[in-house]
């Protein structure tokens, strides 16, 4: 590709729309202008007092009223009845004694050693310790030699602080109250305004006082919430509110997930710190900017701009923590975030399975969890959607547990009280914008991406199929491990070969760009969708076109026919020529076992099984490294191995594959007799 190609994607990548901020932004980085208005002096005490009316005043007095208007803070009874002491106590507890330990807990599941009170820029996996003291636009960036600027980041948004605040909620014990007042101090001696990395990122900031303004709610009885602290924490939202409002137009030229969330963190410093100069002008640019982003980021059907299910939950969570406060402090939010808060909670509710709460574990997945108020896994999307059907129209969608817990602390004690209705499943959801297509059977369901790239892609992943049973992933996606990683991991989880689809000639679906960019956006149509009349069938034919780059002009098409819990998938590549074809289907981990060429494995006591008719035999890969095969990655920072059937081999177009998935005695499938032909 030729330089004036690469400009010309580039430009496209990070939207034609977007040129002017970035062309600002980058104008303003150079020339010194950025780091001037951001200077360290700027932010401190001498700064934030001259900027806040009420002076040096009584901060118990204002933290009393600042409570009036903060979120509901639940009754221990009420925590105590959404949730039983033996998962609270694994779930909550337990993460709260390991950080007095010294372990810290990382995008909610895996510990890093950072000590007590944290060194909060300790990057425990790769070991290194990222700078303190000079500005942090000399040098926060990513790759050698600190590797991975998340690992600093992380901990630096404090989420602990949900954890000793719910813990303290709960037990009334001081020593959580002590705790988190201890990780407030250490935090703050630790990063001087401006000179870590944890000032790089207005969002950051954003959930790092999310979690600092739940905590000092929960504990502003305690004799640890002492003046002079509170003072420290209403002069770090001042600091934040500042830094959000000076440099917010980096997080708009990203065209993702920062404007929300920094839109929503500039109108909470507004409405909460009303004594502060600025509070009036932050409130109303925080709600102007928050409704022009979900509008333009949150497309007419629900689903969303970065083309990830967890990034869509950041996104739901942002909204659902504006618009409670919203509701609490009487400050009403312009109606469009509303309106496209309701479009995205729903899009995430028809992507959620209702048994395990899970979502398809689809494109970039970095670990966020930007409200833990509750005592479910990382994975289990339903407190996010819970809470949001109680604040939309009082109702449950799911009956009571653990998940509960999340909506007393955003909706109030009702949430135990409301009535449960569950939502309608729909038989055939099309997400026409998005590109997202779901089937469902009666125990069943699965969900193909079919989508003509209008603002950049993520994961050279189209048609990939995801296919679920009984609460059970059985055909799964791999995630995205980490953001900066090595080789070989760097570009493999978002490849084309990690997914359930086809590759061809050893290529990506798209031509990878630097970082986190693709050129040439793969384009693809949607050709049928419809269902039988006895409500047992379903069909839908997609086709694809980012390999007709090639030579022979190679199309894939792919045609999905549900009868009943048995689903036929037939791929056809259509073209010219000869060609390295390969079919993967990605595996659930458990005991697969192959009888006369028909995959088998148990899921919840039902014998599922998978046979494919290929011309070329199957070869079952797992945790394969150089280069990497059979892996997944459903926790940021971390990957497993899991089983993965691959057919591959050389062939004249066009090819047919055809793959049966469902119960064995209603696959009707030879998969000794390979066809070839179209």
């Amino acid at each position: 590709m030729n330089a004036l190609a690469k400009i010309w994607w580039t430009a496209k990548g990070v939207g034609w729309d977007n040129l002017p901020r970035r062309l600002l932004q980058s104008w303003r980085a150079r020339s010194g202008l950025l780091r001037r208005r951001l200077d360290p002096g700027r932010f401190s005490r001498q700064a934030f007092e001259q900027g806040c009316e009420a002076g040096v005043r009584d901060q118990r007095a204002l933290w009393l009223q600042r409570r009036q208007r903060f979120l509901p803070i639940p009754q221990a009874e009420s925590l105590r009845a959404a949730c039983d002491d033996a998962t609270f106590r694994s779930k909550v507890l337990d993460v709260c004694e390991k950080a007095l330990a010294g372990e810290y807990l990382f995008f909610s599941h895996w510990y890093g050693r950072l000590g007590w009170p944290p060194d909060f820029n300790l990057d425990p996996v790769h070991e290194v310790h990222w700078p303190v003291g000079p500005h942090w636009t000399t040098f926060a960036h990513s790759g050698p030699p600190r590797h991975d600027i998340k690992m600093v980041w992380e901990p630096s948004r404090l989420s602990l602080a949900y954890y000793f605040g719910r813990a303290y909620a709960r037990t009334g014990d001081d020593r959580w109250a002590q705790a988190f007042w201890t990780m407030f101090d250490a935090w703050v001696d630790q990063n001087p305004p401006q000179r870590t990395a944890a000032w790089a990122c207005g969002q950051e900031m954003t959930f790092r006082l999310m979690a600092l303004l739940l905590g000092a709610m929960v504990t502003l009885d305690s004799p640890a919430a002492t003046g002079e602290r509170l003072f420290a924490l209403s002069h770090l939202a001042w600091q934040t509110g500042r830094h959000i409002s000076v440099n917010i137009n980096y997080a708009r030229a990203q065209k993702n997930n920062h404007a929300i969330s920094e839109a929503a963190g500039l109108w909470t410093v507004g409405t909460l710190f009303p004594e502060l100069r600025e509070a009036a002008w932050w409130r109303r640019d925080g709600a102007r900017i928050l409704a022009a982003e979900v509008q333009r980021q949150i497309y007419n059907d629900g689903s969303y701009i970065q083309h990830s299910c967890n990034y869509h939950r950041v996104v739901v969570d942002d909204l659902l923590w504006a618009l409670a406060l919203s509701r609490q402090a009487g400050v009403p939010l312009p109606p469009e975030v509303h309106d496209r808060f309701a479009c995205a909670a729903g899009w995430l509710d028809q992507m959620m399975d209702p048994i395990s709460g899970r979502v398809p574990n689809y494109g970039p997945n970095d670990g966020a969890l930007v409200l833990p108020l509750d005592s479910c896994d990382y994975l289990d999307y339903r407190p996010t959607v819970q809470a949001a059907r109680l604040l939309l129209d009082g109702r449950r969608s799911f009956e009571p547990g653990p998940w509960d817990e999340k909506a007393l602390w955003l909706v109030g004690e009702s949430a135990l009280k409301a009535k449960t209705t569950p939502p309608a499943r729909l038989a055939r959801a099309a997400f026409l914008y998005g590109g997202y297509y779901i089937l469902r059977g009666r125990e069943s369901w699965g969900v193909i991406r079919c989508h003509t790239y209008r603002d950049r892609p993520n994961q050279a992943d189209m048609l990939h199929f995801d296919f679920w049973f009984r609460g059970v992933n059985v055909l799964r996606d791999g995630g995205s491990y980490m953001y900066y990683a090595e080789a070989p991991w760097a570009d493999y989880f978002n490849s084309t070969a990690a997914h359930n689809t086809i590759e061809v000639n050893g290529q990506d679906q798209m031509v990878k760009g630097p970082r986190f960019l693709w050129f040439h956006w793969t384009r693809a149509k949607l050709r049928q969708l419809g269902a039988g009349g006895d409500g047992l069938n379903d069909h839908i034919q997609c086709e694809h076109y980012g390999y007709t780059r090639l030579p022979g002009r190679v199309v894939h098409r792919r045609t999905i026919d549900r009868r009943d819990d048995t689903w036929t998938i037939i791929d056809d590549l259509l073209g010219n020529g000869a060609h390295d074809i390969a079919l993967r289907w990605r595996l659930c981990p458990g005991e697969w076992t192959c009888q006369d060429g028909i995959w088998h494995t148990v899921v919840r006591g039902t014998d599922i099984a998978v046979a494919v008719e290929a011309p070329w035999p199957c070869e079952r890969v797992c945790g394969l490294e150089d280069p990497p095969e059979g892996w997944e990655s459903l926790y940021y920072g971390e990957k497993t191995s899991i089983p993965v059937l691959l057919f591959r081999g050389q062939s004249h177009l066009p090819v047919r594959l055809t793959t049966w998935i469902g119960p064995p005695e209603s696959l009707p499938c030879r998969p000794d007799k390979p066809s070839t032909g179209k």
